[in-house]
């Protein structure tokens, strides 16, 4: 094989394991490869634009065109150019939910979390929505924790657990998808790790949180086998004084346990009764 054809196929080779990439990751994988100028790199991205073996997602930013489709209507997997979106980026909230097939509702909403300030960005039908990490888990190298990295549709995609989902969606319901898609979301899931989900819900560093928590497991305790020793871990970093469990402070009932103002339709899980 000549020089020339061993480029080519040093290219194919990448793009076959990376049907999202970005710029940078290209650079370093040819770097690595030749030592060649960046400016050869950025021809041979070029030539495969032009031969509609990729296409720009937006700047920077890559996904491959499987042989015989058409670039101008390729649709790029969200998960993947999700991950893809900041360097530290993770699916997560409804996003992962649905990434693991937990989500009651399909959606062509994607959030995920980073440290950076980011816009929100659109491919196509799909939306894409930074979130930055919480403060204080900002200094963390782990984020938090939570985090896997699963393959998928030939790439890899970094999502938060089960264990952090529950958490992060109580604590940002509004990238839960309202209170009804989020109960019927995490009642679909048959087992968590509860000192998981403890763990990381103290991480937080938020009563409101540790309260939302703490509600919705004693109110699942016995189909997620909740004992004592869960909900007084968490009772003990409840509120002080009465908040509402929902951002917008809907009127509702006190429950005492954890000073929480609960909307009547979520203490009775009243859609249920229409299902």
């Amino acid at each position: 094989m000549n020089a020339q054809n061993s480029k080519k196929q040093r290219a194919f080779d990448f793009f076959a394991r990376h049907p999202v990439f970005t710029h940078e990751e290209f650079l370093s994988v040819r770097a690595a490869g030749d030592r060649r100028n960046p400016h050869t790199a950025n021809n041979l991205l070029a030539h495969h634009l032009a031969a509609g073996r990729l296409v720009r997602v937006r700047r920077g930013l890559f996904a491959t065109v499987p042989p015989g489709a058409d670039a101008s209507a390729v649709v790029v997997d969200p998960y993947l150019l999700a991950t893809k979106l900041a360097e530290d980026a993770v699916l997560a909230y409804h996003a992962a939910l649905q990434f693991q097939g937990k989500a009651y509702s399909v959606s062509s909403r994607f959030a995920y979390l980073t440290r950076h300030r980011a816009r929100r960005f659109r491919h196509r039908e799909a939306e894409f929505v930074p979130v930055q990490l919480p403060v204080p888990l900002r200094k963390r190298s782990d984020m938090g924790g939570g985090i896997r990295e699963q393959r998928h549709a030939g790439g890899l995609v970094r999502v938060t657990t089960l264990e952090r989902t529950l958490v992060d969606v109580l604590d940002a319901p509004e990238h839960g998808g309202g209170w009804e898609e989020i109960w019927r979301s995490l009642e679909s899931v048959e087992f968590f790790d509860l000192d998981a989900v403890i763990g990381y819900a103290l991480q937080l560093d938020s009563a409101l949180t540790v309260a939302r928590v703490g509600f919705f497991l004693e109110q699942h305790r016995e189909s997620l086998m909740v004992e004592d020793r869960h909900l007084e871990s968490l009772r003990a970093h409840a509120p002080a004084q009465p908040r509402y469990l929902d951002p917008q402070r809907e009127s509702g009932k006190l429950v005492s346990r954890w000073n929480l103002v609960v909307p009547e339709r979520v203490l009775a899980r009243a859609w249920a009764e229409v299902a």
